[in-house]
Protein backbone atom coordinates (compact mmCIF):
# COMPACT_ATOMS: atom_id res chain seq x y z
CA UNK A 1 0.00 0.00 0.00
CA UNK A 2 2.97 2.58 0.68
CA UNK A 3 4.77 1.77 -2.45
CA UNK A 4 1.24 2.53 -4.60
CA UNK A 5 1.00 5.95 -2.77
CA UNK A 6 4.63 6.77 -3.21
CA UNK A 7 4.44 5.60 -6.92
CA UNK A 8 1.09 7.63 -7.13
CA UNK A 9 2.82 10.89 -5.58
CA UNK A 10 6.26 10.50 -7.98
CA UNK A 11 3.88 10.15 -11.23
CA UNK A 12 1.92 13.17 -10.01
CA UNK A 13 4.63 15.36 -9.18
CA UNK A 14 6.41 14.12 -12.37
CA UNK A 15 2.82 15.13 -15.00
CA UNK A 16 2.56 18.50 -13.12
CA UNK A 17 6.32 19.29 -13.70
CA UNK A 18 5.82 18.25 -17.25
CA UNK A 19 2.65 20.74 -17.68
CA UNK A 20 4.46 23.34 -16.37
CA UNK A 21 7.57 22.87 -18.34
CA UNK A 22 4.88 22.83 -21.65
CA UNK A 23 3.70 26.09 -20.43
CA UNK A 24 0.06 25.02 -19.32
CA UNK A 25 -2.33 27.50 -18.56
CA UNK A 26 -1.15 29.86 -15.95
CA UNK A 27 -4.46 29.38 -14.17
CA UNK A 28 -3.12 25.74 -12.69
CA UNK A 29 -0.31 27.10 -11.08
CA UNK A 30 -3.07 28.64 -8.48
CA UNK A 31 -4.13 25.60 -7.30
CA UNK A 32 -2.18 25.45 -4.60
CA UNK A 33 -3.43 27.87 -2.92
CA UNK A 34 -6.59 26.46 -3.03
CA UNK A 35 -5.31 23.42 -1.06
CA UNK A 36 -3.71 25.27 1.53
CA UNK A 37 -6.75 28.14 2.23
CA UNK A 38 -9.68 26.15 3.95
CA UNK A 39 -11.95 29.07 3.44
CA UNK A 40 -11.58 28.76 -0.67
CA UNK A 41 -12.57 25.05 -0.87
CA UNK A 42 -15.98 26.52 -1.00
CA UNK A 43 -15.49 28.25 -4.17
CA UNK A 44 -14.27 26.15 -7.40
CA UNK A 45 -10.73 25.94 -8.41
CA UNK A 46 -10.80 27.39 -12.18
CA UNK A 47 -11.41 25.06 -14.76
CA UNK A 48 -14.06 23.31 -12.65
CA UNK A 49 -17.08 25.30 -13.18
CA UNK A 50 -17.91 27.03 -16.75
CA UNK A 51 -17.29 30.62 -16.43
CA UNK A 52 -19.95 32.99 -16.04
CA UNK A 53 -19.77 35.04 -19.77
CA UNK A 54 -23.31 37.29 -18.91
CA UNK A 55 -21.74 40.76 -17.26
CA UNK A 56 -23.11 44.19 -16.51
CA UNK A 57 -20.39 46.67 -15.89
CA UNK A 58 -21.51 50.09 -14.68
CA UNK A 59 -18.64 52.17 -16.08
CA UNK A 60 -18.14 54.47 -13.35
CA UNK A 61 -15.91 57.90 -14.52
CA UNK A 62 -12.68 58.78 -12.97
CA UNK A 63 -12.21 55.20 -11.00
CA UNK A 64 -10.10 53.09 -12.94
CA UNK A 65 -13.33 51.50 -14.95
CA UNK A 66 -11.92 52.68 -18.34
CA UNK A 67 -9.08 49.60 -17.13
CA UNK A 68 -11.90 47.48 -16.65
CA UNK A 69 -13.61 47.82 -19.74
CA UNK A 70 -10.60 46.74 -21.57
CA UNK A 71 -10.40 43.73 -19.59
CA UNK A 72 -13.84 42.66 -20.35
CA UNK A 73 -13.31 43.74 -24.22
CA UNK A 74 -10.63 41.35 -24.46
CA UNK A 75 -12.54 38.92 -22.48
CA UNK A 76 -15.42 38.89 -24.87
CA UNK A 77 -13.19 38.77 -27.86
CA UNK A 78 -11.74 35.92 -26.96
CA UNK A 79 -14.24 33.76 -25.93
CA UNK A 80 -16.56 35.01 -29.15
CA UNK A 81 -19.04 37.33 -26.60
CA UNK A 82 -21.57 39.89 -28.08
CA UNK A 83 -20.50 43.74 -26.24
CA UNK A 84 -23.93 46.06 -26.20
CA UNK A 85 -22.13 49.04 -27.69
CA UNK A 86 -23.92 52.19 -28.31
CA UNK A 87 -25.92 53.51 -31.77
CA UNK A 88 -23.33 56.08 -33.02
CA UNK A 89 -25.67 58.94 -32.44
CA UNK A 90 -24.57 57.78 -28.40
CA UNK A 91 -20.40 58.34 -29.79
CA UNK A 92 -18.70 55.80 -27.32
CA UNK A 93 -20.98 56.21 -24.35
CA UNK A 94 -24.94 55.06 -23.74
CA UNK A 95 -25.99 58.99 -24.69
CA UNK A 96 -24.63 60.14 -21.32
CA UNK A 97 -25.82 61.47 -18.81
CA UNK A 98 -29.26 60.55 -20.22
CA UNK A 99 -30.78 57.64 -18.57
CA UNK A 100 -30.21 54.34 -20.36
CA UNK A 101 -32.69 53.00 -22.51
CA UNK A 102 -32.17 49.87 -24.66
CA UNK A 103 -32.70 52.19 -27.28
CA UNK A 104 -29.30 53.25 -27.14
CA UNK A 105 -27.81 50.11 -28.49
CA UNK A 106 -26.53 49.29 -31.63
CA UNK A 107 -29.12 46.88 -33.00
CA UNK A 108 -25.59 44.96 -34.49
CA UNK A 109 -24.70 44.50 -30.81
CA UNK A 110 -27.81 42.41 -29.95
CA UNK A 111 -28.43 39.91 -28.17
CA UNK A 112 -25.62 40.57 -25.64
CA UNK A 113 -23.61 38.60 -23.30
CA UNK A 114 -21.74 42.08 -21.65
CA UNK A 115 -22.54 45.84 -21.39
CA UNK A 116 -19.76 47.80 -20.16
CA UNK A 117 -19.45 51.46 -21.56
CA UNK A 118 -20.33 54.85 -20.38
CA UNK A 119 -23.80 54.89 -18.86
CA UNK A 120 -26.21 56.57 -16.46
CA UNK A 121 -27.81 53.13 -14.77
CA UNK A 122 -31.49 51.84 -15.23
CA UNK A 123 -31.89 48.78 -13.80
CA UNK A 124 -35.20 48.18 -15.57
CA UNK A 125 -33.90 49.03 -18.90
CA UNK A 126 -30.70 46.25 -18.10
CA UNK A 127 -32.91 43.70 -16.98
CA UNK A 128 -35.20 43.69 -20.52
CA UNK A 129 -31.76 44.09 -22.39
CA UNK A 130 -29.88 41.66 -20.45
CA UNK A 131 -29.93 37.81 -19.87
CA UNK A 132 -31.88 36.67 -16.57
CA UNK A 133 -28.47 35.06 -15.30
CA UNK A 134 -26.20 38.71 -16.14
CA UNK A 135 -23.80 38.96 -12.99
CA UNK A 136 -23.84 43.28 -12.30
CA UNK A 137 -20.68 44.61 -11.22
CA UNK A 138 -19.45 48.31 -10.74
CA UNK A 139 -16.78 50.58 -8.75
CA UNK A 140 -15.89 53.33 -6.46
CA UNK A 141 -13.62 55.51 -5.68
CA UNK A 142 -12.84 57.87 -2.86
CA UNK A 143 -14.71 60.78 -3.47
CA UNK A 144 -11.98 63.40 -2.47
CA UNK A 145 -9.66 61.97 -4.90
CA UNK A 146 -11.96 61.23 -7.81
CA UNK A 147 -13.58 64.95 -7.64
CA UNK A 148 -10.11 66.27 -7.88
CA UNK A 149 -9.56 64.20 -10.99
CA UNK A 150 -13.08 65.42 -12.27
CA UNK A 151 -12.52 69.37 -11.50
CA UNK A 152 -8.80 69.11 -13.43
CA UNK A 153 -10.80 66.41 -16.37
CA UNK A 154 -13.63 68.39 -16.98
CA UNK A 155 -13.12 71.30 -16.20
CA UNK A 156 -13.55 72.45 -19.85
CA UNK A 157 -16.75 70.51 -20.12
CA UNK A 158 -18.53 71.79 -16.99
CA UNK A 159 -20.20 75.11 -16.58
CA UNK A 160 -19.96 74.48 -12.46
CA UNK A 161 -15.88 74.32 -12.85
CA UNK A 162 -16.03 76.65 -15.62
CA UNK A 163 -17.43 79.53 -13.46
CA UNK A 164 -14.09 79.05 -11.15
CA UNK A 165 -12.05 81.84 -13.38
CA UNK A 166 -8.43 80.54 -11.63
CA UNK A 167 -8.89 77.26 -12.27
CA UNK A 168 -8.62 76.67 -8.64
CA UNK A 169 -10.51 73.85 -6.68
CA UNK A 170 -9.86 75.61 -3.70
CA UNK A 171 -11.36 78.75 -5.35
CA UNK A 172 -14.57 76.55 -6.08
CA UNK A 173 -14.78 75.31 -2.29
CA UNK A 174 -14.77 78.67 -0.81
CA UNK A 175 -18.70 78.64 -2.17
CA UNK A 176 -19.31 75.68 -4.23
CA UNK A 177 -23.25 76.85 -4.30
CA UNK A 178 -22.06 79.92 -5.89
CA UNK A 179 -20.68 77.86 -8.90
CA UNK A 180 -23.07 74.33 -8.87
CA UNK A 181 -26.20 74.46 -11.11
CA UNK A 182 -27.53 71.89 -10.40
CA UNK A 183 -29.91 71.66 -13.70
CA UNK A 184 -27.40 71.48 -16.37
CA UNK A 185 -26.35 69.77 -18.42
CA UNK A 186 -23.38 68.37 -17.14
CA UNK A 187 -23.55 69.20 -13.67
CA UNK A 188 -22.89 65.31 -12.55
CA UNK A 189 -19.56 65.89 -12.75
CA UNK A 190 -19.66 68.64 -9.78
CA UNK A 191 -21.83 66.76 -7.65
CA UNK A 192 -22.55 63.13 -6.34
CA UNK A 193 -21.24 61.80 -9.92
CA UNK A 194 -20.95 58.57 -8.06
CA UNK A 195 -24.70 58.40 -6.85
CA UNK A 196 -25.55 59.72 -10.60
CA UNK A 197 -24.29 57.49 -12.52
CA UNK A 198 -25.90 54.69 -10.36
CA UNK A 199 -29.05 56.40 -11.15
CA UNK A 200 -29.44 58.19 -8.08
CA UNK A 201 -30.65 61.63 -6.99
CA UNK A 202 -26.85 63.75 -7.13
CA UNK A 203 -28.37 66.77 -5.07
CA UNK A 204 -30.07 64.64 -1.67
CA UNK A 205 -27.75 65.04 1.23
CA UNK A 206 -25.79 61.91 2.43
CA UNK A 207 -26.97 63.06 5.82
CA UNK A 208 -30.64 62.49 4.36
CA UNK A 209 -30.58 59.01 6.42
CA UNK A 210 -34.07 57.29 4.93
CA UNK A 211 -32.88 57.96 1.32
CA UNK A 212 -29.44 56.63 1.86
CA UNK A 213 -30.16 53.84 3.73
CA UNK A 214 -32.53 52.97 0.91
CA UNK A 215 -29.98 53.49 -1.37
CA UNK A 216 -27.35 51.71 -0.22
CA UNK A 217 -30.15 48.55 0.04
CA UNK A 218 -30.95 48.97 -3.49
CA UNK A 219 -27.36 48.74 -5.18
CA UNK A 220 -26.78 45.63 -2.71
CA UNK A 221 -29.42 44.05 -4.02
CA UNK A 222 -28.63 44.63 -7.76
CA UNK A 223 -24.70 44.28 -7.73
CA UNK A 224 -23.13 41.06 -6.84
CA UNK A 225 -19.49 42.79 -6.57
CA UNK A 226 -18.67 46.49 -6.10
CA UNK A 227 -15.08 47.11 -6.45
CA UNK A 228 -12.93 49.42 -5.06
CA UNK A 229 -10.37 51.30 -6.99
CA UNK A 230 -8.03 51.83 -4.31
CA UNK A 231 -7.73 48.01 -3.77
CA UNK A 232 -8.25 47.38 -7.50
CA UNK A 233 -6.18 44.06 -7.40
CA UNK A 234 -8.23 42.38 -4.54
CA UNK A 235 -11.22 43.51 -6.32
CA UNK A 236 -10.01 41.56 -9.45
CA UNK A 237 -9.41 38.23 -7.12
CA UNK A 238 -12.88 38.62 -5.93
CA UNK A 239 -14.26 38.86 -9.80
CA UNK A 240 -12.34 36.07 -10.61
CA UNK A 241 -14.23 33.98 -7.80
CA UNK A 242 -17.67 35.64 -8.43
CA UNK A 243 -17.68 34.50 -12.11
CA UNK A 244 -15.44 31.64 -12.08
CA UNK A 245 -12.80 33.17 -14.35
CA UNK A 246 -8.90 32.43 -15.11
CA UNK A 247 -5.62 33.91 -14.19
CA UNK A 248 -5.57 35.29 -17.75
CA UNK A 249 -8.99 36.72 -17.83
CA UNK A 250 -7.93 39.46 -15.35
CA UNK A 251 -4.50 40.63 -16.51
CA UNK A 252 -4.41 44.31 -17.27
CA UNK A 253 -2.03 46.92 -18.18
CA UNK A 254 -3.40 50.41 -16.54
CA UNK A 255 -4.70 52.80 -19.15
CA UNK A 256 -6.16 56.64 -19.36
CA UNK A 257 -3.23 58.00 -16.40
CA UNK A 258 -2.83 61.40 -15.95
CA UNK A 259 0.70 62.80 -16.01
CA UNK A 260 2.39 63.88 -12.65
CA UNK A 261 2.18 67.38 -13.47
CA UNK A 262 -1.75 67.52 -14.34
CA UNK A 263 -2.65 66.11 -10.67
CA UNK A 264 -2.96 68.18 -7.46
CA UNK A 265 -2.37 66.62 -4.04
CA UNK A 266 -4.85 67.82 -1.92
CA UNK A 267 -4.60 68.79 1.93
CA UNK A 268 -6.62 67.11 4.67
CA UNK A 269 -8.75 70.36 4.90
CA UNK A 270 -9.50 70.44 1.04
CA UNK A 271 -10.16 66.65 1.13
CA UNK A 272 -12.88 67.04 4.07
CA UNK A 273 -14.59 69.84 1.87
CA UNK A 274 -14.86 67.81 -0.92
CA UNK A 275 -16.06 65.18 0.77
CA UNK A 276 -18.87 66.89 2.48
CA UNK A 277 -19.62 68.61 -0.82
CA UNK A 278 -20.53 65.26 -2.06
CA UNK A 279 -21.39 63.17 1.09
CA UNK A 280 -23.62 60.92 -0.59
CA UNK A 281 -20.88 59.93 -3.20
CA UNK A 282 -19.21 59.52 0.38
CA UNK A 283 -21.63 57.31 2.40
CA UNK A 284 -22.02 55.07 -0.71
CA UNK A 285 -17.78 54.46 -0.71
CA UNK A 286 -17.17 54.03 2.64
CA UNK A 287 -20.25 51.41 3.21
CA UNK A 288 -19.06 49.27 -0.19
CA UNK A 289 -15.04 49.90 0.88
CA UNK A 290 -16.31 47.80 4.59
CA UNK A 291 -18.84 45.37 2.40
CA UNK A 292 -15.13 44.64 0.10
CA UNK A 293 -13.06 44.05 2.97
CA UNK A 294 -15.76 41.72 4.80
CA UNK A 295 -15.66 39.54 1.63
CA UNK A 296 -12.07 39.66 1.24
CA UNK A 297 -11.95 38.33 4.68
CA UNK A 298 -14.48 35.50 3.92
CA UNK A 299 -12.21 34.63 0.88
CA UNK A 300 -9.56 34.60 2.98
CA UNK A 301 -6.70 37.59 3.50
CA UNK A 302 -3.50 35.57 3.26
CA UNK A 303 -5.36 33.61 0.10
CA UNK A 304 -6.15 36.87 -1.59
CA UNK A 305 -3.12 38.33 -0.92
CA UNK A 306 -1.16 35.66 -2.55
CA UNK A 307 -3.44 35.50 -5.71
CA UNK A 308 -2.80 39.36 -6.10
CA UNK A 309 0.75 38.75 -6.08
CA UNK A 310 0.41 36.38 -8.15
CA UNK A 311 -1.04 38.26 -10.65
CA UNK A 312 1.20 41.24 -10.44
CA UNK A 313 3.93 38.75 -10.90
CA UNK A 314 2.00 37.49 -14.16
CA UNK A 315 1.33 41.34 -15.08
CA UNK A 316 4.88 42.27 -15.01
CA UNK A 317 5.82 39.27 -17.15
CA UNK A 318 3.59 40.20 -19.77
CA UNK A 319 4.26 43.86 -19.85
CA UNK A 320 8.49 42.85 -20.28
CA UNK A 321 7.05 40.37 -22.92
CA UNK A 322 5.14 43.18 -24.64
CA UNK A 323 7.84 45.88 -24.37
CA UNK A 324 10.69 44.50 -25.14
CA UNK A 325 11.97 43.12 -22.27
CA UNK A 326 11.56 46.14 -20.73
CA UNK A 327 8.91 48.15 -17.95
CA UNK A 328 7.20 50.83 -20.55
CA UNK A 329 8.18 54.19 -20.31
CA UNK A 330 4.76 55.95 -20.61
CA UNK A 331 4.06 58.51 -23.18
CA UNK A 332 2.01 62.25 -23.87
CA UNK A 333 -0.54 61.81 -25.89
CA UNK A 334 0.57 64.07 -28.38
CA UNK A 335 3.60 61.79 -28.06
CA UNK A 336 2.03 58.76 -29.46
CA UNK A 337 3.01 58.38 -33.18
CA UNK A 338 0.24 55.64 -33.62
CA UNK A 339 -3.38 57.07 -33.77
CA UNK A 340 -4.49 53.54 -33.12
CA UNK A 341 -2.99 53.81 -29.51
CA UNK A 342 -3.33 57.67 -28.74
CA UNK A 343 -5.48 58.61 -26.19
CA UNK A 344 -8.49 61.30 -26.30
CA UNK A 345 -7.16 64.50 -24.91
CA UNK A 346 -9.05 66.90 -22.78
CA UNK A 347 -9.07 70.74 -23.72
CA UNK A 348 -6.50 72.42 -21.54
CA UNK A 349 -3.62 71.75 -19.45
CA UNK A 350 -4.34 68.09 -18.43
CA UNK A 351 -1.86 65.71 -20.28
CA UNK A 352 -3.45 62.60 -20.79
CA UNK A 353 -0.44 59.48 -20.87
CA UNK A 354 -0.26 56.02 -23.20
CA UNK A 355 2.24 53.35 -24.40
CA UNK A 356 3.29 53.31 -27.58
CA UNK A 357 4.54 49.92 -29.01
CA UNK A 358 8.19 49.17 -29.90
CA UNK A 359 8.56 49.35 -33.56
CA UNK A 360 10.39 45.63 -33.97
CA UNK A 361 7.56 43.65 -32.56
CA UNK A 362 5.87 42.80 -35.63
CA UNK A 363 9.66 40.91 -36.34
CA UNK A 364 9.49 38.85 -33.26
CA UNK A 365 6.28 37.77 -32.36
CA UNK A 366 3.94 36.14 -34.16
CA UNK A 367 0.21 38.14 -35.11
CA UNK A 368 -1.95 36.68 -32.38
CA UNK A 369 0.67 37.71 -29.58
CA UNK A 370 0.74 41.19 -31.32
CA UNK A 371 -2.68 41.82 -30.90
CA UNK A 372 -2.96 40.81 -27.04
CA UNK A 373 -0.12 43.63 -26.31
CA UNK A 374 -2.22 46.06 -28.61
CA UNK A 375 -5.49 45.33 -27.28
CA UNK A 376 -4.03 45.44 -23.87
CA UNK A 377 -2.96 48.98 -24.60
CA UNK A 378 -6.07 50.03 -26.98
CA UNK A 379 -7.76 53.37 -25.68
CA UNK A 380 -11.44 53.03 -25.09
CA UNK A 381 -12.96 54.58 -28.21
CA UNK A 382 -10.61 52.98 -30.69
CA UNK A 383 -11.33 49.95 -29.24
CA UNK A 384 -15.47 50.24 -29.03
CA UNK A 385 -14.70 51.03 -32.88
CA UNK A 386 -13.16 47.92 -33.74
CA UNK A 387 -15.13 46.27 -31.71
CA UNK A 388 -18.97 47.78 -33.51
CA UNK A 389 -17.00 46.83 -37.00
CA UNK A 390 -16.28 43.02 -35.91
CA UNK A 391 -19.67 42.57 -34.37
CA UNK A 392 -21.57 44.17 -37.71
CA UNK A 393 -19.36 42.08 -39.94
CA UNK A 394 -20.69 38.91 -37.50
CA UNK A 395 -24.30 40.38 -37.50
CA UNK A 396 -24.08 40.70 -41.46
CA UNK A 397 -22.93 37.13 -42.08
CA UNK A 398 -26.21 35.85 -40.09
CA UNK A 399 -29.26 34.63 -42.01
CA UNK A 400 -32.00 36.84 -41.81
CA UNK A 401 -34.16 33.92 -41.45
CA UNK A 402 -32.63 33.94 -37.77
CA UNK A 403 -35.20 34.82 -35.48
CA UNK A 404 -32.33 34.45 -32.61
CA UNK A 405 -29.03 34.26 -34.27
CA UNK A 406 -26.26 32.19 -33.59
CA UNK A 407 -22.55 32.96 -32.88
CA UNK A 408 -20.50 32.59 -35.42
CA UNK A 409 -16.87 32.11 -34.87
CA UNK A 410 -15.15 34.74 -35.09
CA UNK A 411 -10.74 34.98 -35.30
CA UNK A 412 -9.51 34.79 -31.92
CA UNK A 413 -8.21 38.26 -31.08
CA UNK A 414 -6.46 37.50 -27.60
CA UNK A 415 -4.20 34.64 -26.94
CA UNK A 416 -4.94 32.53 -23.92
CA UNK A 417 -1.57 32.56 -22.09
CA UNK A 418 -0.09 35.64 -21.10
CA UNK A 419 3.45 34.62 -22.34
CA UNK A 420 4.16 36.08 -25.68
CA UNK A 421 5.62 33.54 -28.03
CA UNK A 422 8.15 34.28 -30.94
CA UNK A 423 6.91 33.52 -34.35
CA UNK A 424 7.56 34.91 -37.94
CA UNK A 425 4.64 37.83 -38.63
CA UNK A 426 3.37 36.82 -42.18
CA UNK A 427 3.51 39.78 -44.51
CA UNK A 428 0.32 42.07 -45.37
CA UNK A 429 -1.04 42.93 -48.36
CA UNK A 430 0.30 46.57 -49.83
CA UNK A 431 -1.64 49.17 -48.62
CA UNK A 432 -3.70 47.30 -45.72
CA UNK A 433 -4.34 48.84 -42.15
CA UNK A 434 -3.82 45.82 -39.91
CA UNK A 435 -6.49 45.55 -36.81
CA UNK A 436 -3.38 46.07 -34.47
CA UNK A 437 -1.56 48.44 -35.99
CA UNK A 438 1.52 46.49 -36.08
CA UNK A 439 2.00 46.18 -39.72
CA UNK A 440 -0.30 49.73 -40.73
CA UNK A 441 1.45 51.33 -44.08
CA UNK A 442 -0.65 53.63 -43.65
CA UNK A 443 -2.93 55.22 -40.33
CA UNK A 444 -6.21 56.40 -39.38
CA UNK A 445 -6.80 59.48 -37.22
CA UNK A 446 -7.60 58.60 -33.53
CA UNK A 447 -11.45 59.78 -33.21
CA UNK A 448 -12.40 62.95 -31.09
CA UNK A 449 -14.28 62.80 -28.17
CA UNK A 450 -16.98 65.19 -27.77
CA UNK A 451 -17.74 63.81 -24.30
CA UNK A 452 -16.39 63.38 -21.14
CA UNK A 453 -16.12 60.10 -19.96
CA UNK A 454 -13.04 58.48 -20.13
CA UNK A 455 -10.84 58.01 -17.15
CA UNK A 456 -7.62 59.70 -16.32
CA UNK A 457 -5.44 58.00 -13.93
CA UNK A 458 -5.04 55.02 -11.49
CA UNK A 459 -2.97 55.27 -7.73
CA UNK A 460 -1.28 53.21 -5.55
CA UNK A 461 -1.24 49.22 -5.94
CA UNK A 462 -3.38 48.59 -9.06
CA UNK A 463 -5.00 50.89 -11.79
CA UNK A 464 -6.76 53.69 -9.46
CA UNK A 465 -6.68 56.85 -10.89
CA UNK A 466 -6.01 59.99 -10.04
Amino acid sequence: MLRKKIFLFIVAISTLSLLLHQGIHSSWIMEPFYFSCPSLQSHPAPGLKPKHTNVAFLKTHKTASSTMQNLLFRFAERNNLTVALPVQSCAHQFCYPDTFTSHFVHPHTLPPNIITSHMRFNKTELQRLMPNNTIYITILREPSTMFESLFTYCYHHCQSFMRVRDGSLETFFTDPWRYYQAKEKDSMYAHNTLAFDLGLDKDRSGEDEEYVQASLAEVEKVFSLVMIAEYFDESLVLLRHLLSWDLDDILYFKLNMRKASSKHSLTPGLATKIRSWNSLDARLYDHFNASLWRQISALGLACVAREVQFLRQAQEKLMRSCFDGTVPLLRSASQIKNNNLRPWQPRGKVDIMGYDLPANLSRRYSSQAQELCFKLIMPEVQYTQVLLQSQSIRYQLRSPQQSHPLPLPIRRTTPRHPQVQQSQLPPSAPGSVSVTGFTNSKQTAAPQDPNVGTETSQTQNAATEK
